[in-house]
């Protein structure tokens, strides 16, 4: 796979087709997280997480509401994929606590690729495709801010030494807060403020 598919090289105007090139980034680092061993596996491990934290929360934040209000039983279509994005957070957490070199964490990261990747197909089966017929060129063009918002803030690769800048490293950490950071920045790029509409 090319190395134009990395998120600080995304040229994508649209929402939809954003989010359908992380899927394909997502597919890629689950590949190469089974393919490395020792520090690189744990290096391609946080890669995969900080972009998994991005996606679902822009998904959470300005995709799924427009999905509510846009789509013919967009509440079901939403609340599924919130239900299995829960699960997913939970398979995360418990894989972001264990030692990357045991058997436990490859029987574990085998769950939750099955899980991310039966959740992308739905996604683009009933919400990608519905959502992209439901809006306009320009709704999607600003959808695309915010997530693109966030994936700036999201570095390619940890550093371990340190945080050089507060923004070099927003999106180091748990899962969870990293889904708090971007949710915040998104929300920034997106005009909300913390007390208002969100």
């Amino acid at each position: 796979m090319d190395r134009q598919t990395r998120p600080e090289t995304m040229q994508e105007n649209d929402v939809i087709d954003l989010l359908l090139r992380q899927h394909s980034l997502i597919r890629d680092l689950f590949d190469e997280v089974d393919r490395c061993r020792g520090d690189e596996r744990k290096e391609a491990f946080s890669r995969l997480v900080r972009l998994l934290a991005v996606h679902e929360t822009a998904e959470e934040e300005i995709v799924h509401p427009f999905a509510r209000r846009k789509l013919v039983g967009g509440d079901n279509i939403v609340d599924s994929r919130l239900q299995e994005e829960a699960e997913a957070k939970e398979m995360l957490s418990r894989l972001d606590d264990m030692d990357v070199t045991t058997p436990e964490f490859t029987q574990e990261l085998e769950r939750l690729r099955a899980a991310v990747f039966a959740h992308a197909a739905a996604e683009e089966r009933y919400e990608f495709a519905e959502l992209k017929a439901a809006t306009s060129e320009a709704e999607r063009r600003s959808m695309a801010v915010g997530v693109k918002a966030a994936e700036a803030m999201a570095p390619t690769h940890p550093h371990p030494g340190g945080p050089e800048s507060a923004t070099g490293n927003i999106l180091l950490g748990p899962p969870i807060a990293m889904m708090d950071r971007a949710r915040d920045v998104i929300r920034k790029a997106m005009g909300k403020s913390e007390s208002g509409e969100g």
